[in-house]
Formats: C-alpha cells, sequence, structure tokens
C-alpha cells in the first residue's frame, strides 16, 4: 500500500487514495459527533485552518444547527480577513487548439466542429483594449494545450503584448495565467514575464477516474498534472492557484483531496495556495453536464465554499461567471473573494461576440451582466469592487503574502488600494448612476481606514484621482 506523505514529491503519496477513503470512512462515523464537531468548530474560530479530516467531518454533518454555525463562521473569517472587498478579473482566450481527449471539455481532440481559433498579436491587442475599456485591470489567460498551436513561446508573446498596451487610462497591471502542467524550465519563464499567479485546475483528484476523463492527450498522465505546482514553485512562481471541477467525481473526495493539495504546498514550500476555484462542470457546446451523476445542487455547493473557507482562512477563493447571480450572491457572503464580471469564454469573443452555431466557447456564461452591472451590484450589496494588483507589483507574493495575510497587516494596505483603484474605475469608465454609488460608498469607506497617517494619504490620493487626472497611486 501506498504511504501518505504529505512532504512527498510523489503525486499518489500527497493525494494519497487510501487517506482519503479512511478520511470519508471517519467522517461518515462521526458526522453526528456533536462533541468532536464543536471542538472543530471551536478549532476553526482560532483563524489557523483545518485539516482536510477535520474538513471532512464538517462536510459529511448535516444537523441545521452544526451548518448555520459553520456557515456564520465562513462568513466572519471572510469578513476578517478581505473585508468587504471583492477582487475583479476577466479571462482571456487566446487559443483552443488542443490535443488532449477530455470528456467534459468542447475544447477535445475529436470534437471536429467546434469553430478552432487563435489569436494573432493583432487580435489579443484588440481583445486587451476592450477588456480596458470595459475597466479591467486583471486577467487571466487561458489556452488549450496544443504544443504546435500554442507553444509556452506563443504564450510569453501574449503576456508581453497585453502588459505593453496602454489604451486612454487603460492598463492590465496583472496576467495571472492558466495553462497546461509544463517543465521546470517553461515555469521559469512565465516567473521572468512577470505573471501573477499560475492556476491549474486539478478537475479530480480520483486518479481513476482522472485518467478515464482524460483519456488520450499528455494530460492523461495524473502524476505530471498533480505535480506541476511543485514544478511551479521551483520555477520560482510562489503565487498558485488550485481548483476541481466539482460534479466529475464524487464531491466529498475532491473536497479531501484539495485540502491535502493545500497541506501539501505548505509543508512542503512553506506556503498554501494563493487561491482555489470552485467551478462546477456547465453545458458547452457538444458536452452535456447531465451525463456526468456526481452533479451537486446549489445547497452542497454553498456548504463547500463554506467549508474552504474556514479550512484554508487566508487563501483567496475564486466564482466565475459559470455561475448565476443569485448563487454567486451566497457564495460571496460564504468565502468568495475574487469574481469575473462581463466574461466572455470564447477566443476572440470580447471584440466580436460569436453566432451560437460558431461558439468557441470553452463553457456557457450564467451570469451575463457587463462589468459596470456587477460593480453596481456588489455595492449595493455592500461590497467594495477592488482592481487592485498591488501586492503582486510590489512584490508582496508567496510567503511574504500570506505573512501579512496571517498578521492582519495586509487590511492596511488592501482597503485604500481597493477604494483608490475603485475611484479610477468610476472616473473613466462607470455609468453614471453606478458611479454615484460608488463616490458615497468611497466617502463612507475611507472613514473606516483604521491608521490616521494612510486614511489622510488615501484620500489625498483620491483626490488627485478624481481632479488630476492621475493613476496608480499604492500602498
Amino acid at each position: 500500500m501506498i504511504k501518505y506523505d504529505p512532504k512527498s514529491l510523489k503525486a499518489e503519496e500527497f493525494i494519497n487514495d487510501s487517506e482519503i477513503n479512511e478520511t470519508l470512512k471517519y467522517a461518515d462515523e462521526n458526522k453526528d459527533n456533536f462533541e468532536l464537531i464543536d471542538s472543530i468548530i471551536e478549532k476553526a474560530k482560532l483563524r489557523k485552518g483545518l485539516d482536510h479530516r477535520e474538513a471532512s467531518v464538517l462536510l459529511a454533518c448535516e444537523d441545521e444547527g452544526k451548518l448555520k454555525e459553520i456557515y456564520a463562521l465562513a462568513e466572519q473569517i471572510k469578513k476578517d480577513f478581505y473585508g468587504d472587498r471583492i477582487v475583479m478579473f476577466a479571462p482571456l482566450y487566446l487559443s483552443n487548439y488542443c490535443v488532449n481527449g477530455c470528456v467534459y471539455c468542447p475544447y477535445h481532440a475529436q470534437n471536429k466542429h467546434i469553430c478552432r481559433k487563435k489569436l494573432t498579436q493583432e487580435e489579443v491587442k484588440a481583445e486587451v483594449i476592450a477588456l480596458q475599456d470595459m475597466g479591467h485591470k486583471r486577467l487571466a489567460i487561458e489556452a488549450g494545450e496544443d504544443p504546435v498551436n500554442n507553444p509556452i513561446e506563443y504564450i510569453l508573446e501574449c503576456i508581453d503584448t497585453i502588459y505593453s498596451i496602454k489604451h486612454k487610462n487603460g492598463a492590465i497591471r496583472r496576467v495571472n495565467v492558466n495553462i497546461a502542467a509544463t517543465t521546470v524550465e517553461n515555469y521559469r519563464k512565465l516567473h521572468d514575464a512577470g505573471i501573477g499567479t499560475y492556476i491549474l485546475f486539478q478537475e479530480t483528484y480520483h486518479k481513476k477516474s482522472y485518467e478515464q476523463l482524460h483519456p488520450t492527450g499528455p494530460k492523461h498522465n495524473y502524476d505530471y498534472h498533480t505535480e506541476a505546482m511543485d514544478r511551479a514553485m521551483e520555477g520560482g512562481i510562489d503565487d498558485v492557484g488550485l481548483g476541481v471541477l466539482f460534479g466529475l467525481e464524487l464531491y466529498r473526495y475532491e473536497l479531501a483531496g484539495l485540502l491535502m493539495h493545500a497541506e501539501h504546498l505548505e509543508a512542503v514550500h512553506g506556503v498554501g495556495p494563493h487561491t482555489i476555484s470552485v467551478p462546477r462542470i456547465k453545458r458547452a457546446d457538444d458536452i452535456d453536464p447531465d451525463t456526468f451523476d456526481n452533479g451537486i445542487d446549489d445547497e452542497t455547493f454553498a456548504k463547500i465554499i463554506a467549508i474552504i473557507r474556514i479550512a484554508v482562512p487566508y487563501t483567496g477563493m475564486i466564482i466565475s461567471t459559470r455561475e448565476g447571480k443569485s448563487v454567486r450572491e451566497k457564495a460571496l457572503r460564504l468565502g468568495i473573494s475574487q469574481i469575473s464580471g462581463g466574461s466572455r469564454t470564447s477566443v476572440g469573443g470580447y471584440v466580436e461576440p460569436e453566432d451560437e452555431d460558431e461558439s468557441s466557447a470553452q463553457f456557457d456564461v450564467s451570469d451575463q451582466r457587463t462589468l459596470d452591472e456587477v460593480v453596481k451590484w456588489l455595492m449595493e450589496l455592500g461590497y467594495i469592487p477592488s482592481f487592485c494588483t498591488a501586492c503582486y507589483r510590489e512584490g508582496r507574493t508567496g510567503d511574504r503574502f500570506m505573512s501579512l495575510c496571517k498578521s492582519g497587516q495586509i487590511q492596511n494596505c488592501c482597503h485604500p488600494n481597493a477604494l483608490m483603484t475603485l475611484q479610477e474605475y468610476l472616473m473613466d469608465y462607470a455609468s453614471p448612476e453606478t458611479r454615484e454609488i460608488g463616490e458615497k460608498m468611497i466617502a463612507r469607506e475611507l472613514l473606516n481606514i483604521p491608521k490616521e497617517k494612510v486614511r489622510k494619504i488615501a484620500a489625498e490620493y483620491i483626490e488627485e484621482i478624481k481632479n488630476d487626472g492621475k493613476r496608480d497611486f499604492r500602498f
């Protein structure tokens, strides 16, 4: 039997099937053990997180009273670490050429009728200008795995193009990268190109299911894929983002595997994941989510988000436009700290929205609202939409970010930075109604900055943004 070892660099040892199965058995045996559950909740209140076994017990618990406690704690922990700030971003699809056979993704190589596209550098520029004209400052670039059409050189050229474009008052200040598992050498090249977070979804941590879901192509190699974050860290990338595609495998197995991966990164590299994403499988082109029998309902989805939040309190959590307005609203309260807005999941979709019969989209977008509508909605809910990228640009990444976050000192940077970037958005891109709501919010929130010196400087910077046309202040 393969032994569980969170410090191992071998996938089957740090994501150990026997350990997960024992964990799920333990959780089933203790789902009504209220003395144990109470002790786990008390531990979670210390804001230092939970291990995969403790979190699995909470996930198995079905007592309504205990669930209310879990939800209330998740909401409080989210507020303690992230305040009311919600970071905004958008995906940018560069190419949907792909050599893999993933059965849940319309980009799979066997799909002969999907419209295949790859952006030229001029088309990348046009897409970026369209995104800048919405107000976006942070992108996550996406591309299928294809060594001929999408080699690392193409990705690097696109990153360079994105960072080079200054249009009116617009600029993309952070490029996160979601591309296939690659080599240490290529991760080093991505690091040197100035990327923000390297994101790679595991899809599923269940090895047998993983290999069945990825029958052909380089992604079939479970170990190479699962060990990618260690190679990224070795290549100098200290901000990495995890995620599973809920609906492919049993969600309780996935949660345990996801948290074991976070524990592994902490044990080996001294810093856990910068972000965790929680996508659910959605309809797209020739993909019918009903053919997968592990789908989760909205209540279970909310429970998963709450438990991830209290298990890894320092980690950012991302929800995309895969989810609709009502699901996103509940998720924001329970732990989500980053959302996309105005997203297009097709190649070139920001400049030219596609006809349905010519779609190159990876999945159907459930939240079809514009970025301005999402920003206004967030403020009406009491959240501060943040376009801040300061930590990445000031070198506050990896363990430096985590130490500030754990100590609470990050609040002295994030709150004023959020307000200043929101003011930029209001001046340059917002509708009159959104701007009016935002101006009132900023005036209120300036008073909530605890340090008088920081509050005074932030107020001065905001006046310069409004009256002098200056941009890009940051703490």
